[in-house]
């Protein structure tokens, strides 16, 4: 703890403007936790606050012992603190639905009969289609800004990754698109006997769609407004994960926040007489802990010990604020 120069509390009194906050990092690292006590201590300062799971997996329910899946949900019995699981089935249906009015709108605009129906299935059978609809409905949320802070319980690293990649592929995607809309309609109107020109609601729409991408991107990569955090173990995976993956986040210039340890044994409350298997844990989690100060240094934000029992109910999540809020 003697290493820790600026903790979570420092970190968030330097950026006071700072709105949205993820956790992520490797599978069982305490990634949902990490959130439900972060979205527990802003909502006792005051701020209403949105916790929201963008995991296909969910546990915030479990995690608050309250079902907050599909819609925001005050929970802790805390006036400002609401949690929400998105329901991933019903994202995606809506997703098909206007994956449907948009093949709809260029079938009329092409002249072309085809039922839309046909393309429905290609269109969402793409392994990334789930992806997609999850971060269309973590944009829309960050837009609507009904919320003072936001926390967001993300998926493993990877899917975090793609997820918050995907700002950075749409503005691309659509850039593309629109050149190959005005080129269309250029030589529509150039084929046409008619001078009047037509309406192009997909046109519209991809004019609307770079517009809401590109203040999706500003929010996401506004070092004032956002900070991404990384859990991890004392352990080499994942360890390395986050390693390879905060290089990563730089890269697509999304602000890193730091670094967060859970997990720590606490030696002080192990006796020498203590089991081999503790003792051996011990010295491994020593070693990696020297890995981690050597890597990470001062973008460690909080060290988390490993509790005697399992984090859930707001009992828990309070012992996981004095830890990982530490003043």
């Amino acid at each position: 703890m003697d290493k820790i120069t600026i903790n979570m509390n420092k970190f968030i009194q330097d950026h006071p403007r700072l709105k949205y906050i993820f956790f992520g990092g490797k599978g069982g690292v305490g990634k949902t936790v990490m959130a439900g006590a972060a979205g527990l201590w802003s909502a006792r300062r005051g701020k209403k606050t949105l916790l929201t799971s963008t995991n296909p997996v969910h546990s915030l329910s479990s995690l608050m012992e309250r079902d907050v899946l599909g819609r925001p949900t005050v929970v802790c019995d805390e006036e400002n603190f609401y949690a929400y699981e998105i329901d991933t089935r019903d994202t995606i249906e809506r997703s098909k639905q206007e994956i449907r009015e948009k093949i709809n709108w260029f079938l009329k605009f092409a002249d072309i009969t085809t039922k839309a129906e046909d393309f429905i299935e290609s269109a969402t059978m793409n392994p990334a289609f789930e992806e997609s609809a999850m971060f269309e409905n973590m944009i829309d949320i960050m837009l609507k800004d009904e919320y003072e802070f936001y926390v967001f319980d993300t998926a493993p690293t990877a899917n975090a990754r793609r997820l918050l990649g995907m700002s950075k592929v749409y503005s691309l995607w659509v850039e593309k698109m629109l050149k190959s809309r005005e080129e269309a309609r250029s030589l529509k109107e150039l084929l046409s006997f008619s001078k009047k020109k037509e309406e192009d609601p997909l046109l519209d729409y991809l004019l609307s769609f770079k517009e809401r991408m590109s203040h999706a991107k500003g929010l996401l990569t506004d070092e004032a407004l956002t900070a991404f955090f990384f859990g991890t173990l004392p352990e080499s995976l994942p360890i390395a994960v986050i390693t390879r993956f905060i290089n990563w986040f730089h890269e697509f210039g999304i602000p890193v926040g730091g670094v967060v340890v859970n997990g720590v044994i606490q030696k002080e409350q192990v006796g020498k007489d203590a089991a081999e298997f503790v003792l051996n844990r011990i010295r491994m989690q020593d070693e990696h802990m020297e890995e981690i100060w050597s890597i990470f240094g001062d973008k460690v934000r909080a060290i988390v010990p490993l509790f005697e029992t399992e984090v859930k109910g707001v009992k828990m999540l309070n012992r996981m604020i004095e830890y990982l809020f530490a003043p």
